[in-house]
C-alpha cells in the first residue's frame, strides 16, 4: 500500500514515489512493513493547533507521531511543520532537504517503537535518524 502524502502549505515533495519507497525502506530494515500511513504537511499554526488539541502541548513543534500500528505493521499519521523544519535547517546549518528527511524519519521511528524522552533514548533515535537518512538515494 502506498504511503499516502497530504498537504496543508504550498510545499510539496518533489518526487512521492522516491520518498514512498525509501520509507518503506526504512520500516523493512526495522523489521516493520507499511499499512496505512500518512504524511501530512503544515504551517506551525496548523501543527501547534494539532499538538494543543491532541496532546495539550500549547507550543510549537516539527513533527508529532500518531500511533495506530499493530505488531510489526505500521499505521498511522505523521504530521509535519514545514515553516518548522525550515528554521531547524538554519538553525543546525544543513540543507531544509536533509532536515525534511530528519524529520519524515523521526516520525516513522515513533511509530516504530523509538522514543526520545531520556538522553540514551535521544542518542538512539539520532543514531537511527542519521543511519535512515543514508537509505534515501536520490539524484540531486
Amino acid at each position: 500500500m502506498p504511503v499516502e502524502f497530504i498537504y496543508n502549505t504550498k510545499f510539496r515533495l518533489k518526487n512521492e514515489s522516491d520518498f514512498n519507497d525509501w520509507i518503506k525502506e526504512i520500516a523493512i530494515s526495522e523489521g516493520f512493513s507499511v499499512g496505512n500511513l500518512n504524511y501530512a504537511f503544515f504551517d506551525d499554526e496548523g501543527l501547534k493547533a494539532l499538538n494543543n488539541k491532541f496532546l495539550n502541548h500549547d507550543y510549537y513543534t516539527d513533527v508529532i507521531s500518531f500511533n495506530e500500528s499493530k505488531g510489526f505493521v505500521i499505521n498511522g499519521d505523521i504530521a509535519i511543520s514545514v515553516e518548522r523544519v525550515k528554521e531547524n535547517s538554519t538553525k543546525y546549518n544543513t540543507f531544509f532537504e536533509k532536515e525534511m528527511l530528519r524529520v519524515m524519519a523521526h516520525g516513522l521511528l515513533h511509530l516504530m517503537g523509538f522514543d526520545d524522552k531520556t538522553d540514551l533514548e535521544r542518542i538512539a533515535m539520532q543514531n537511527a535518524e542519521n543511519i535512515k537518512i543514508k537509505m534515501f538515494h536520490v539524484e540531486q
